[in-house]
């Protein structure tokens, strides 16, 4: 498909720039922030980022109304776009010409962990696996070189796959 080498083409231009600006030491860490608030009446969740929203909900067996993704369905969400858009990153930067892409991103979560009985049963999704449809004219090399590329550049494949050090904290408000 033209539409997705333009856009291909646009991301190389923008990788450039953004290599110089590196270069000339004008880009640096950028902070992130996400906001999650909880809606009364109905337990559902509003993640605001940047001027963007998305709610996430449970299930109705779990006394949601089913809005939205739970929160283990969002992460699948979210390493499946990180994969796709490290896709097209590198792609980009290699000159391999893409006709589509599509990511599926699949797990296993068990409702029961930290259930009598279930102790020993974890708390975040298990057995993550992701499959990458593409289409393209490029050769199995040149894709299988994207996807070494991908698997050390996706942020989030990364972040998942690596142990993080993570501080919380509570602070009281007035309701």
């Amino acid at each position: 498909m033209a539409d997705l080498n333009a856009y291909l083409a646009q991301k190389r231009t923008a990788l450039d720039v953004r290599r110089e600006r590196i270069g000339r030491g004008e880009v640096g860490p950028v902070p992130l922030r996400a906001q999650a608030t909880v809606e009364g009446r109905s337990g559902v969740r509003r993640i605001r980022v940047r001027g963007h929203a998305v709610i996430t909900d449970s299930l109705p067996d779990f006394a949601g109304y089913d809005l939205g993704p739970g929160s283990p369905e969002l992460q699948l969400g979210v390493l499946g776009s990180c994969l796709a858009h490290s896709f097209l990153i590198q792609a980009a930067a290699q000159g391999v010409p893409l006709e589509a892409i599509a990511v599926e991103v699949t797990a296993t979560f068990d409702p029961r962990a930290n259930e009598a009985g279930y102790e020993d049963v974890p708390v975040h999704p298990q057995d993550l696996a992701y499959t990458i449809r593409i289409a393209s004219p490029a050769s199995e090399a040149e894709i299988a070189a994207l996807h070494a590329r991908v698997d050390r550049a996706c942020p989030i494949l990364n972040l998942l796959r690596g142990a993080q050090d993570i501080r919380g904290r509570i602070e009281r408000s007035a309701a």
